[in-house]
């Protein structure tokens, strides 16, 4: 028997308010190399800082994951959150880009790790069962929202107040979410056999399985670098004037597709949405590569924006349904981590292809590297099981 009708409860709410704030908090140190720069340091430099965030994130997630499943989401998201407050203050301290920068970052990536993985289990628990997608649809749009709003923010804060206010406003975004998570009631969940999390959730599955269960996540994240890394690169070579609307195109029909059919894989099933949505962005690859004006640049903007807005929340719940939905932490924290892989090893990966053949040469590539693998996994890969809601 389903206990909401919809997730647009308060709980559910608070939960998503405060991953929005949560996500605001880091989306202000996209421009920290700014911050960087004032020590002369190479751009090696800048980028293993910058990268080092990530890198702690991948690392720790599946740990963590397991950890939410067996000790309970809310008091890991606040951990991780706890985390990050006490660290954000000891950005005040930096001198130069050393050692010191590289901790912090490295510190900010496992409170993130904890906290962002924690906080998204903790809205999906708040959707009713046969809303998991559209739940993981609506948190996304929260995080596009924040990633959006954060730099221009930011750029607002530091011309105003120097990067000191920017290190203050991030800490004030993070008492928010803090404070959101401690005000919103955790699902409590049955200690029935369907409820007890698995010692080993992929124990049951072959190579070959898990292997076409994990890759997807990871090719749909190389090729998301491709565009998000090289299309401002690729934008200016042909050339068109203004990036950005390309961003802003893309953002809105990822937002709009998760709001207006963001249930579509809860009520046609997950591979069902999977292969059309890795379609379009395999196709919105091929256009890339012929885009020669500025409305094809923008269409090609808003098409990309669609495909990843069925494809994450499809693809996500699909890692869910597989691995067991008692293992929800586990599984989106596996999920992630795959992704970021995917986008870290896409964007070298692309960019050597896009020295040894040109930007158009390599979109066509990462359409077609998708497409293939795409056909493989629908084939191949298991169908979840369908739960019986009602």
């Amino acid at each position: 028997m389903a206990l909401r009708e919809t997730f647009w409860n308060r709980n559910f709410l608070l939960a998503l308010l405060g991953y929005f704030f949560l996500f605001m908090s880091i989306s202000l140190f996209f421009i920290f190399p700014l911050f960087l720069k004032q020590f002369h340091p190479s751009e090696s430099r800048v980028g293993l800082i910058m990268g080092m965030h990530s890198l702690m994130a991948i690392f720790i997630r599946p740990f963590f994951g397991r950890l939410i499943d067996v000790r309970g989401r809310k008091e890991l998201s606040l951990v991780g959150i706890g985390l990050l407050m006490l660290v954000l203050p000891l950005f005040h301290f930096i001198r130069d880009a050393g050692l010191y920068p590289i901790i912090l970052r490295a510190l900010t990536g496992l409170g993130w790790g904890i906290s962002m993985t924690a906080t998204i289990t903790i809205c999906s628990d708040l959707a009713p069962v046969e809303k998991l997608a559209h739940s993981m649809g609506i948190v996304g749009v929260a995080g596009l929202i924040s990633s959006a709003l954060g730099p221009v923010l930011a750029e607002e804060i530091v011309s105003q107040f120097a990067f000191r206010g920017l290190f203050l406003a991030s800490s004030a975004f993070l008492v928010a979410a803090f404070f959101c998570i401690l005000a919103t009631k955790e699902v409590v969940r049955l200690n029935g056999p369907e409820e007890k999390s698995r010692a080993n959730p992929l124990k049951n599955f072959s190579l070959f399985t898990l292997f076409l269960i994990g890759s997807l996540p990871i090719f749909h994240g190389a090729v998301r670098s491709a565009v998000v890394y090289f299309i401002a690169l690729f934008g200016k070579s042909i050339p068109i004037e203004r990036i950005g609307p390309f961003f802003v195109t893309f953002s809105a029909a990822a937002i709009l597709t998760r709001l207006w059919i963001g249930d579509i894989s809860d009520r046609y099933g997950r591979k069902q949405v999977i292969f059309p949505a890795a379609i379009i962005i395999s196709l919105n690859c091929f256009l890339i590569s012929q885009v020669r004006s500025s409305w094809m640049f923008l269409l090609a903007g808003f098409i990309g924006g669609f495909g990843q807005g069925l494809i994450f929340p499809a693809l996500s719940t699909y890692i869910i349904d597989i691995v067991g939905r008692e293992n929800k932490g586990f599984a989106l924290s596996f999920y992630l981590s795959l992704f970021d892989v995917g986008m870290g090893l896409g964007s070298p990966f692309f960019g050597w292809i896009s020295d040894l053949f040109g930007y158009r040469k390599m979109y066509l590539f990462a359409g077609t590297f998708l497409f293939l693998f795409n056909i493989l996994f629908t084939l191949k890969a298991p169908y979840p099981k369908r739960l019986n809601v009602t």
